[in-house]
Parts: C-alpha cells; structure tokens; sequence
C-alpha cells in the first residue's frame, strides 16, 4: 500500500478517535469536534469518514456493550489503528515542517 493521503475533515475525524479512546464513537466525535474545534458537522458525515478511514486501515471498529440510554442497542467503538498513528504522525511533521518555512511565524517546535 503507498502512502495514503487524508482530507481535512479525515484528518479531524482520525485525531478525534485518537484523542476520544475508548468513547470513540459516532455521536462523540461530533460533540467533540463542535466543543474543540467549534465545528458543526452532521453524523451522516462522521459515519461516511469513519466508513473511508476503515476501509483505508486507519482506524478499526468493535462492537461495545448494550446500553439502556440506547434502547438495548450497541454501539460501534472506533480505534486509532498503527498505521493510523504512523499517518498522524507524518502529517504532523509534514505541517512542522512548513509552517517553519514562513518567514512570519516563528514557532519553536
């Protein structure tokens, strides 16, 4: 597989099931990315991403537990996978990287 290159809102989406653990779920993305971000975005298009992010080997999904407050139903868990990490990564480093590169912005990184 070569390398795989992500869209903004895959990007978002990825880090989120990174930062959320074990709570990565649909409906959690999306309150997270509204409360870090301020981002409104609709769970039609969270689930589309997680879907593509799968399908890619990014990310991977388990079956949680039943829950009352779902109405007995479960819900799909979503884990950062290896490679979706080493992504992460070098897309952190790519951004470093440039951002270094104008003249205006001094980061200390």
């Amino acid at each position: 597989m070569g390398k795989e290159f992500l869209g903004e809102f895959e990007e978002l989406v990825l880090t989120m099931v990174g930062i959320l653990q074990e709570e990565s779920y649909g409906n959690a993305i999306v309150a997270e990315i509204r409360r870090r971000v301020g981002r409104e975005v609709n769970l039609s298009a969270v689930h589309v991403t997680l879907y593509r992010l799968e399908d890619k080997g990014l990310v991977r999904s388990v079956m949680g537990g039943a829950t009352n407050t779902r109405g007995g139903r479960r819900k799909r868990i979503y884990q950062v996978t290896n490679a979706g990490l080493a992504t992460l990564r070098a897309m952190k480093e790519a951004r470093i990287y440039l951002w270094k590169l104008i003249p205006q912005l001094k980061f200390n990184y």
